[in-house]
């Protein structure tokens, strides 16, 4: 939480969850200056074809650097026109020589999806993706450091089969590995537009010989793609995809936490979130440790997941397009700065789990006459006992109710001996110490780190 807060904000988003880097990108004031420079762009190409003078150009370029917000703002209270206003305020700044060209040939929604688009993807590729990539270098240290730290599987539930903790970490550093690429594509694909009140190029066509070519040119000054083809809107699913991207990436963290929670459990036990000294867990009882930052992810996360419904609901626009987009696509930066302050949190309690090496091979104790099972059958299957699965189901069972270790009932059955006479000293023992049934947990968890460190080497 930042050490200034704005205790007369609404939204948590602005005083719990705010990250002070995302503000040059997505707070009100930044989209303001980011509708700007749209209209900026516009006249620098209009003087570039020889439509403006430069002293003109240069002067509207000046008026549109020097606009606040509130400017804005305060002109909106009078058109009830976002865009309006802003042309508005950038035309009172300028020559009556100069007002015919602020906003000649646009439309409002040239310049709110084109700033949208070019705010998200700044804001991803200078800061998300960069603290993205902090995440997955942790994560990678975390999971080499763990690579032979022997834990017990688990599937629904229940004990399973051994692995090691690091290759239980190595399978998020891969998930969020593409995770990464994913994002980083999505936000490349946002796309821009200059094509008018219903993207047919009407208004710039009456000035322009080549409109197709005036909207690539004042696009590429902004560093992003046109769309092929637009109504008054762009094409939704650029969009739909890139929030899509973050909220399936903010799903890696939910599933993350829910892991670690889950093992921080007293009855578990085998990783711990750092606390500080004077961290309080309870406002009654003094003991507790919990695990919040796990928690406050996971809630966060189901907070903001459904806003993909929401992005999904505004791909329908009737005909050229409708306003009932409008409202709902002012929250989706909130999406990008709770996603970046959840994988920032994630990096300090990652950097300081705690890990109960000795706690791990207790829970893996409790199950270690039992987990056998399975390797016991693939042999006896293996070499050619005719129904290996069922005798050692039945086993299995035996020993559950006899409270016997499954290896002291089948060492003790005369007719299986003689597949056990044919198993390898190496196989056997591994069918009777579990410890050494981890597969190649440990060598998985070293060729998925370099992998992904390789990937991302250059970023």
């Amino acid at each position: 939480m930042n050490e200034e807060i704005d205790f007369s904000a609404f939204s948590p988003t602005d005083y719990r969850y705010a990250v002070d880097e995302l503000r040059a990108y997505l707070s009100e004031e930044s989209y303001v200056r980011y509708k700007a420079k749209i209209e900026t762009a516009v006249v620098r190409v209009f003087e570039k074809q020889g439509m403006i003078k430069k002293e003109l150009c240069d002067e509207i370029v000046a008026a549109t650097s020097s606009i606040t917000a509130e400017e804005v703002y305060e002109e909106e209270k009078r058109t009830k026109h976002d865009i309006r206003a802003l042309v508005n305020v950038i035309r009172s700044k300028v020559s009556d020589e100069a007002k015919p060209f602020v906003h000649l040939g646009a439309t409002s929604y040239d310049v709110v999806d084109t700033a949208n688009a070019l705010r998200y993807k700044d804001a991803v590729l200078n800061v998300i993706v960069p603290d993205m990539l902090e995440l997955e270098r942790t994560w990678i240290k975390l999971a080499r450091r763990e690579k032979d730290t022997l834990q017990i599987g688990r599937t629904h539930g229940q004990h399973a089969e051994p692995v090691t903790f690091g290759f239980a970490l190595a399978y998020y550093v891969n998930r969020w590995g593409s995770q990464i690429l994913k994002v980083k594509e999505a936000t490349e694909n946002l796309v821009g537009k200059f094509s008018g009140a219903v993207g047919a190029y009407n208004a710039t066509s009456l000035l322009i010989d080549e409109p197709e070519e005036f909207e690539r040119e004042v696009l590429a000054l902004l560093e992003i793609k046109p769309a092929a083809i637009s109504t008054q809107i762009v094409p939704p699913e650029p969009m739909s995809d890139f929030v899509h991207a973050l909220i399936s990436s903010f799903s890696v963290l939910a599933n993350f936490c829910d892991d670690m929670r889950h093992l921080q459990r007293s009855e578990i036990g085998e990783v711990m979130e750092r606390v500080e000294a004077e961290q309080v867990g309870s406002s009654t009882m003094p003991h507790k440790r919990n695990p919040i930052g796990f928690e406050s992810v996971k809630s966060l996360w189901k907070k903001f997941m459904p806003h993909i419904i929401t992005m999904h609901l505004d791909q329908i626009s009737e005909h050229q397009r409708d306003l009932t987009n409008s409202a709902s696509q002012r929250y989706t930066q909130e999406v990008l700065v709770v996603f970046d302050y959840c994988v920032r949190r994630l990096k300090s309690i990652s950097e300081r789990l705690e890990v109960d090496r000795e706690r791990m091979r207790e829970n893996f104790g409790r199950s270690k006459d039992t987990i056998i099972a399975e390797p016991l059958y693939i042999l006896l299957s293996y070499y050619g006992h005719p129904d290996a699965h069922e005798y050692v189901r039945r086993k299995s069972l035996q020993a559950y109710k006899e409270n016997k270790p499954l290896k002291e009932l089948v060492e003790q059955d005369d007719e299986i001996s003689r597949y056990l006479q044919q198993f390898t000293s190496e196989q056997m023992g591994i069918v009777f110490d579990a410890e050494k049934y981890t597969g190649i947990a440990a060598e998985k968890t070293e060729k998925v780190a370099t992998y992904w460190e390789g990937v991302l080497k250059d970023w």
